[in-house]
């Protein structure tokens, strides 16, 4: 009886899943030449069949809404990692997406550009995508049937890295005329980059966003854990101690600095599972909800 109530919830989870459509794809920009002028050489996106984004020419957030909304919901925009050198679109955005919006959140996954790592001008773009982003966001509130005082910013490895970025990043540095509030209300961290640091980084990812040999000022710029204030948004980590692609010590300093700034925090650490543990363990996000749920976001 067990094994059967098991399979029947399975297939229910699956059908709402299934249901669970992205209503609309959102332009960030309208227009090109906002943007363009930072990725040269690039002239199409680049999706593929292995749900991996290699290049970005025209940035979007994806909306995927609960069946049903009949009040206003909390929004998450969802940052894929993928080191910025890829964007892992499918498996960590449209599939976290899905799940969420099952649970009544309405949730965005974001196609960021990546940075050109022997281009100086293109380490902002990818925190400028994020800021635009949360700004349309914001301002579509009503329309979309959101709380405009419940968007979150959500990432997975080097999206960490940029998700954590707009949480402790978040005056303008987009065109922002109309005032509008760029700070995250919350951030969901999932076995994030956090730092730049020679000892903590994720070498990849830095050598990536900041190229070969950063300025020590840049590293500390884009080191998370030192640009965290009483102002940082509340926090909710998860991360794998046997991590081996991302030191699991992003997330506990990063834990450590939101914890002596007085900034809410919860932090699951998984004893095994390593890095991308969530394609392997299905209740993972469980404790999400719960998290969510006790800080009265859900």
């Amino acid at each position: 009886m067990n094994i059967l109530k098991r399979l029947l919830f399975l297939l229910m989870f699956t059908m709402v899943l299934c249901q669970t459509s992205a209503q609309e794809i959102i332009k960030l920009y309208d227009d090109e030449q906002d943007y363009l002028e930072v990725v040269e050489n690039l002239s199409l996106d680049n999706e593929s069949s292995d749900g991996l984004i290699r290049k970005v020419i025209s940035p979007s957030i994806e909306m995927y809404s609960p069946e049903e909304i009949n009040t206003f919901r909390p929004a998450v925009i969802i940052c894929p990692g993928g080191g910025y050198s890829v964007i892992v679109y499918k498996g960590e955005g449209v599939t976290t997406a899905k799940k969420l919006a099952a649970n009544g959140v309405v949730a965005f996954v974001l196609k960021y550009r990546l940075p050109d790592p022997s281009s100086d001008s293109s380490t902002m773009i990818p925190l400028q995508d994020a800021q635009k982003a949360i700004k349309i966001v914001r301002e579509n509130a009503s329309e979309w049937n959101i709380n405009p005082d419940k968007i979150g910013i959500m990432g997975f490895s080097a999206g960490g890295h940029l998700a954590s970025t707009l949480a402790t990043h978040y005056d303008p540095v987009i065109n922002n005329p109309e005032g509008t509030n760029l700070r995250p209300d919350f951030q969901i961290l999932v076995y994030p980059v956090i730092s730049m640091s020679d000892s903590l980084t994720h070498m990849g990812s830095r050598t990536q966003l900041l190229g070969e040999n950063p300025d020590p000022d840049q590293i500390i710029q884009y080191s998370s854990e030192w640009q965290v204030t009483k102002d940082t948004p509340p926090a909710y980590i998860t991360h794998a101690a046997d991590d081996n692609v991302v030191d699991v010590d992003n997330s506990i300093f990063y834990f450590e600095q939101l914890r002596h700034h007085q900034v809410p925090v919860e932090m699951h650490i998984y004893p095994k599972g390593n890095h991308g543990f969530i394609f392997k363990q299905e209740s993972w996000i469980d404790p999400l909800f719960l998290w969510m749920k006790s800080s009265e976001i859900l």
